[in-house]
């Protein structure tokens, strides 16, 4: 989000504490929520996806919770309100095309009027399917969930992201060879496709509590936490929307104090980071031990205001509203191991990956009698592996995957190990383990800055006082 973008958002929590009286809360953060989604999406060469991306977002999220609806349950009236609601919303955002004042909430253009019917059919579709009861069927949910990590896989991998783009290209009419895996910049999509996974698998589960369609889009697309987290569980994001607001003295200094903080360290102490923090371009140039360390401290310090600073601004965005978002983040940098590290860096993520993927599997293993030390490191390589992928499709990030999944093994093992056979102080455990802990994390850096390997080999060996 950029600077006008973050002070509208504020205008508007002002507006809504001016105005919420009349407008009930749960209407107001379905309409700012939908509406930031045409608004925060990225401009695409590719001829109108800006808007199609956004209402696919929506079409998608809105296919989830009609899944997930509790089996023998039809749409309450108040579910079709916000159907046609959120179909205003689109309809209105598209027809602003042809109103040269108020064009554009997208970055270019919308589309013409006969492929946005055709969009909207689709979005009606939706609804017509849970009228059915067809899109409850059981074997829609596990279709769901593959569905969703299929289109993760296209976004993800670069030759898939091309090839997918030069087939949009060529049925806009533009020239196929001149696609592009950053033409599908799709907005969020990483996070919406943790937040539908975790609603469609607690569902097969059974934990996922009934939610209208008004509440499940809200949680999907909320504004603050839709383009870098953190990533919430529904239940508890219900409980607060459903919860009485009213944006008072103490509130609002709060969320400013989160959002000035968020402020400083994105766009102050990150980018200015960023000026020289490790790049390939860089990398390629450096010559000297010194400088190469100096390139990748700043890389990891960068990384963290860059992100945590995102993180604070989407609380303070949500305490605006109402909502207390999950924090993300705690000192993980001085960390004295890398468990602890993880339990500390993208908290949501970490037991996002616990809940659903580290534990069944491991479950699973144990149950066929597996011993606990192949049991650990498959499931530390899986997880963390997963992690890496989940940046990109990529070697490097693969690599970046596995040397914390191996770090994860290595410092279970040693902690077993070392209990009661090892007197050392606390103070100089803690110490010790806080700077071993950071450079084996700045070291995983280096594949997550570099997309080339042989580029990544160059960096390591300078840091390790090699030749270049």
């Amino acid at each position: 989000m950029t600077l006008i973008q973050i002070s509208t958002f504020v205008a508007l929590s002002l507006l809504a504490r001016v105005f919420g009286s009349r407008l009930p809360r749960r209407w107001t953060l379905l309409t700012i929520s939908v509406l930031a989604v045409f608004w925060l999406q990225p401009a695409s060469p590719i001829r109108n996806l800006d808007f199609w991306l956004p209402l696919l977002t929506i079409s998608i999220a809105a296919a989830a919770w009609a899944v997930t609806l509790p089996a023998g349950t039809r749409p309450a009236r108040r579910d079709g309100i916000a159907g046609f609601f959120v179909l205003g919303l689109a309809l209105a955002v598209a027809l602003t095309r042809y109103i040269p004042a108020l064009c554009c909430l997208t970055p270019s253009r919308p589309p013409e009027t006969l492929p946005l019917l055709l969009g909207m059919g689709i979005f009606f579709g939706v609804v017509w399917l849970v009228g059915r009861g067809f899109a409850r069927q059981p074997w829609t949910l596990h279709a769901r969930v593959l569905a969703v990590i299929f289109l993760f896989i296209i976004l993800k991998s670069e030759p898939l992201a091309q090839l997918t783009a030069a087939g949009l290209r060529g049925l806009m009419g533009q020239d196929p060879t001149l696609a592009q895996p950053t033409d599908l910049r799709w907005l969020g999509f990483s996070y919406l496709a943790f937040r539908l996974l975790h609603t469609l698998r607690d569902r097969l589960s059974g934990r996922l509590p009934a939610l209208y369609l008004d509440e499940f889009l809200t949680y999907a697309v909320f504004f603050p936490s839709l383009t870098a987290g953190p990533i919430d569980r529904v239940e508890r994001f219900q409980k607060d929307l459903q919860t009485e607001f009213q944006l008072d003295a103490i509130r609002f200094l709060e969320a400013g104090e989160r959002l000035a903080q968020g402020l400083f360290m994105k766009f102050v102490l990150g980018d200015a980071l960023a000026l020289f923090a490790l790049n390939p371009a860089n990398a390629a140039q450096v010559s000297t031990t010194g400088w190469a360390w100096l390139l990748l401290y700043a890389y990891a310090l960068r990384l963290f205001f860059d992100f945590a600073g995102y993180t604070h601004m989407a609380i303070g965005l949500g305490l605006l509203f109402g909502i207390r978002l999950p924090e993300n983040f705690n000192r993980p940098y001085l960390q004295p191991n890398l468990t602890a590290f993880w339990n500390g860096w993208h908290m949501t993520l970490t037991n996002w990956l616990r809940a659903y993927v580290f534990n069944p599997f491991t479950r699973a293993l144990r149950a066929r009698k597996w011993s606990i030390a192949p049991i650990i490191l498959l499931g530390q390589l899986l997880t963390m592996l997963l992690v890496g992928l989940w940046h990109g499709i990529t070697l490097n990030f693969a690599i970046w995957g596995l040397w914390h999944g191996l770090g994860l093994f290595t410092h279970n093992r040693w902690a077993d190990f070392a209990k009661g056979r090892l007197n050392v102080s606390p103070q100089l455990a803690a110490i010790s383990g806080a700077l071993l802990t950071f450079h084996f994390v700045a070291l995983g850096w280096v594949w997550f800055a570099l997309p080339d390997p042989g580029l990544a080999g160059r960096v390591l060996r300078l840091l390790a006082g090699g030749a270049p």
